[in-house]
């Protein structure tokens, strides 16, 4: 099983506004950069779709350390996921996203990791001006 770092950042200008998400995945010297935006969201569904995202591009099972600066993100993937799932995402926000998260987790194993944000961390810092840029071209698009 490969073993991947996903890098991940979301942004929203405002929150709902419009906004955005960056993510790298690492394998041994590789990098692969991805982004998008949305036009209308908050920056926690940014934070979790730069997962999803991440996680939909990769092409087989791997072994996965999820880096985000994103509390939602990581204790839902380490600690409320399960809960959340018994008793049905009844009272969680974004149950979409859960979901779609799940589906694009399935097959891998993972481990989510939480650095601090603005902190000088390269790679996080990279996903943060992905996901600004995204965001940014969104506030143009609506316009």
């Amino acid at each position: 099983m490969k073993k991947i770092t996903l890098f991940s950042d979301g942004s929203a200008l405002g929150n709902p506004g419009p906004g955005g998400y960056g993510a790298i995945l690492r394998f041994g010297d590789k990098e692969r950069e991805i982004s998008g935006g949305e036009e209308h969201t908050t920056n926690n569904r940014m934070e979790l779709l730069g997962v999803i995202e991440g996680l939909k591009a990769l092409k087989e099972p791997c072994e996965v350390d999820i880096v985000s600066d994103s509390s939602y993100v990581v204790k839902g993937i380490n600690e409320w996921l399960r809960d959340w799932i018994k008793r049905d995402f009844k009272k969680v926000k974004n149950p979409d996203l859960w979901k779609e998260y799940i589906e694009a987790s399935k097959v891998h194993k993972i481990n989510a990791i939480w650095v601090r944000g603005h902190d000088g961390h390269i790679e996080n810092e990279r996903c943060d001006v992905l996901a600004k840029s995204e965001a940014q071209k969104m506030k143009e698009i609506i316009k």
